[in-house]
């Protein structure tokens, strides 16, 4: 068993010439910038080599470096990186200052920034520039998200033998501190920012409200990912955005020509959608490795990343409409399902399925993914059931780009809806499955309520799905249009599509149309979008970076797939284009070299890794663990279950862990969702009564019809105190709901009636769908 990330645990005694890190965010409409300064600092009396490997968003462009020395600035190249590796090393051995930032070769959300060299005293600011689109997410907020936990990827057996040196310490001990603050424009008033970290308050800059700043509270620890959730008011509509070319590139060229960007908001018939899908096969695959046996967050008060996952298990499950099949599988270093191939829904196989998923625990060892997904893979699907596949890890997986292209591969036999849980979950994992899966991807941490975005993927599985996707562009005589996205592959209703085209040739007419056509349930459909070809003004070159990141990811895909036959070519292409807009690839990277006065850097040079903030976790055999060479002991993680200790004092520091989690109060929805049958219906007993905040005397004494009574009173509850939380519970409303249509029965209204007495509500019988 290999990691493609080796992590070693820092020993407190080493010096770190990295200082602070200064973040400043610029988000416009639903873009971001993101400019990272980082302080380094030489107290030590030989010359050094700082190397730092940091998680970045996978789906960033990460498009300017550069060094300052004193009054000297470095501005980074791109370059081939096999030629930026040589020039760097031969800029150290011949005592020249060098820069290199390069992406790893196994993961896009993975960077490794190498300083070299520091003189005795010196000192180096580091600027690093990426921008980055905003995910929407359940509740129409744009989420942000500054990944700091850099947490193990386990390489699985027979996998390529490549490592990446990480140097990690538990979160409270980073020893740099991070600033972080940002600004928010749009063309619409800015509602509110949250956080998972502590802000300042929200400063508005302008009296419409369309402009805004808000930073980090001071004294914030590494010990999260630093998450910022963006909400406009009826921000999300169609869009277009052109933005003019660079004056000093060739026009024809990508950065020469202007560039379009395109936000669709597909709007799905009403007579369709009115209907919830009563078929499919919802396959759930569980990670149960041993990483998720850590908590959501460092907090507390929350509960470890497979009791969430089971939760997600638990909260589709309940939703599934009759009539459908599903199964579950579980992995870690091996794989298991719990039925041999997918069962009816039903009640009984409801039930015998949440039973073994309570008794899931992370215990399965390492983190492989593709083994089980290849088995699932190898099933037939089942006639005029649509496959819908739900993905949950923490995303601590090696062979990223080997496990994203088998399911491009079987795309078209499913889509693929994944969820990343807790703190450090790759984004180019789980942002990687659901878009090469036409699905939809999800991050859950512990602040966050997960059932709206469980509801959300499982709502959007059961939209009937989109086919015969096609993209028809109405432009002026004279203009062209050259597509930087890949071809869209899903959609749904209400959810963003970016598309990116680069514009090529000149007219005088100021407006043109995009026209997405589709097919949904067998009816032909399509959505118009009208723009202006009058460029906007004050964007820079943001979206013909983000049009360059994605062009230039759809050739690695492709790279990937031709395993590099034809000479390269595609290779060729890729780093063509990066050159061309300074945009990073895989096979590329930012190099700067300081020849300054040509005086060489005199001794030996001496190497320091500067640590990234990481789940701290240690294997049951403490004694072996501490005789193991700092190089070796700190790979074994995930083989083993986690066990409560510390390593104290002299060599290392960590928090200690404890796997005897007390369980959090049960939700009451919750709760009362458990109770629904599989068919819609509640029973009346002593725990639906206690989900009610009811005694069962109180619940019983109407007396009706039992099941048709308990149906009602669940659904007036949900109406009466749960409306702030609709999404959650509005499928198995649906559910309850054509049951007792179902039934016919006649005591309806005198149920409602009684409920209403009950609860202390006033619901109609049409408020209810009846």
């Amino acid at each position: 068993m290999k990691y493609h990330t080796i992590c070693a645990f820092y020993p407190v005694s080493w010096s770190v010439p990295l200082k602070s890190v200064e973040v400043e965010l610029e988000v416009r409409a639903h873009v971001a910038t993101v400019v990272s300064t980082l302080n380094y600092e030489n107290k030590e009396d030989k010359p050094l080599e700082a190397v730092f490997v940091f998680p970045l968003p996978g789906d960033a462009a990460v498009c300017h470096f550069s060094a300052k020395i004193g009054q000297t600035e470095i501005v980074a190249e791109v370059k081939e990186k096999q030629k930026a590796r040589e020039e760097y090393d031969d800029a150290l051995s011949s005592g020249q200052q060098a820069f290199l930032l390069e992406e790893s070769d196994q993961s896009p959300d993975i960077f490794s920034l190498s300083v070299g060299s520091l003189r005795p005293g010196e000192s180096a600011s580091i600027r690093l520039e990426y921008v980055t689109e905003l995910a929407v997410q359940a509740d129409e907020g744009l989420r942000f998200c500054l990944p700091a936990v850099l947490n193990p990827r386990y390489q699985p057996r027979g996998s390529e033998d490549v490592c990446i040196q990480v140097t990690s310490v538990p979160a409270s001990l980073v020893p740099y501190s991070l600033s972080f603050s940002a600004r928010v424009s749009s063309p619409r008033p800015v509602s509110k920012v949250e956080s998972n970290c502590p802000l300042d308050a929200l400063q508005y800059l302008n009296t419409e409200q369309t402009q805004a700043t808000v930073k980090l509270a001071a004294g914030h620890k590494f010990d999260r990912d630093v998450e910022l959730l963006i909400y406009y008011k009826d921000a999300h509509q169609p869009t277009a955005v052109v933005e003019v070319g660079q004056a000093s590139a060739k026009p024809g060229t990508l950065m020469g020509d202007p560039v379009v960007m395109l936000s669709l908001y597909p709007e799905f018939p009403q007579a369709v959608m009115s209907s919830v899908a009563s078929s499919g096969e919802f396959v759930f695959l569980l990670d149960r490795s041993g990483s998720m046996d850590a908590r959501m967050n460092n907090s507390e008060s929350h509960q470890t990343r497979i009791g969430s996952a089971r939760v997600f298990i638990f909260v589709p499950l309940t939703h599934l409409p009759m009539g459908c099949y599903f199964n579950i599988y579980s992995f870690g270093s091996s794989h298991e399902h719990i039925f041999p191939k997918s069962v009816e829904y039903s009640q009984k196989t409801m039930e015998e399925a949440l039973k073994k998923v309570e008794e899931m625990d992370a215990n399965l060892g390492g983190t492989e993914i593709l083994m089980p997904l290849k088995h699932i893979y190898s099933q037939p699907c089942i006639p005029s059931q649509p496959r819908q596949l739900f993905v949950f890890t923490d995303g601590e997986v090696g062979n990223t780009k080997e496990v994203i292209n088998l399911v491009k591969k079987n795309s078209g036999s499913h889509r693929c809806f994944s969820f990343g849980i807790g703190e450090g979950a790759s984004s180019a994992l789980i942002n990687g499955l659901a878009k090469e899966g036409g699905g939809h991807a999800q991050f859950i941490t512990g602040t966050d309520r997960m059932q709206p975005k469980v509801m959300q993927s499982l709502r959007f599985a059961l939209q009937p799905a989109v086919v015969d996707i096609s993209v028809k562009w109405d432009l002026p005589k004279g203009v062209s249009v050259t597509a930087l996205s890949p071809p869209i592959t899903a959609l749904f209703q209400g959810q963003r599509s970016l598309v990116y085209a680069q514009l090529t040739g000149k007219s005088l007419a100021a407006e043109g149309c995009v026209t997405v056509k589709y097919s949904l349930a067998g009816h032909p459909t399509q959505n118009q979008l009208h723009f202006s070809l009058k460029p906007a003004e004050d964007t820079g070159i943001t979206v013909h970076r983000l049009g360059a990141r994605s062009l230039i990811r759809s050739l690695e895909m492709e790279e990937r797939e031709r395993g590099g036959e034809r000479d390269g070519e595609v290779k060729k292409k890729v780093v063509e284009l990066s050159v061309q807009s300074g945009v990073s690839s895989a096979f590329t990277a930012f190099i700067a070299v300081n020849k300054g006065n040509g005086e060489a850097i005199q001794g030996p040079l001496v190497r320091r890794n500067v640590p990234t903030p990481s789940e701290c976790f240690f294997p049951k055999l403490k004694l072996m663990w501490m005789l193991l060479p700092i190089s070796t002991s700190f790979i074994l993680r995930d083989m083993f279950r986690l066990s409560p200790f510390t390593l104290g004092p002299p060599m290392f520091q960590c928090n200690s862990i404890s796997i005897e989690h007390k369980q959090p109060p049960r939700d009451p929805l919750l709760q009362l969702v458990s109770l629904q049958k599989a068919s819609g219906c509640w029973v009346l007993d002593p725990a639906l009564a206690a989900a009610l905040g009811k005694t069962s005397e109180e619940v019983e004494k109407p007396k009706p019809a039992l099941e048709v009574w308990a149906t009602i009173v669940a659904l007036i509850w949900l109406h009466g105190f749960k409306m702030d939380a609709q999404e959650e519970w509005e499928l198995l409303a649906m559910k309850a709901v054509s049951w007792l249509r179902a039934q016919n029965a006649p005591c309806v209204t005198e149920c409602v009636e009684a409920g209403n007495a009950l609860l202390g509500c006033n619901m109609q019988k049409d408020a209810l769908g009846l």
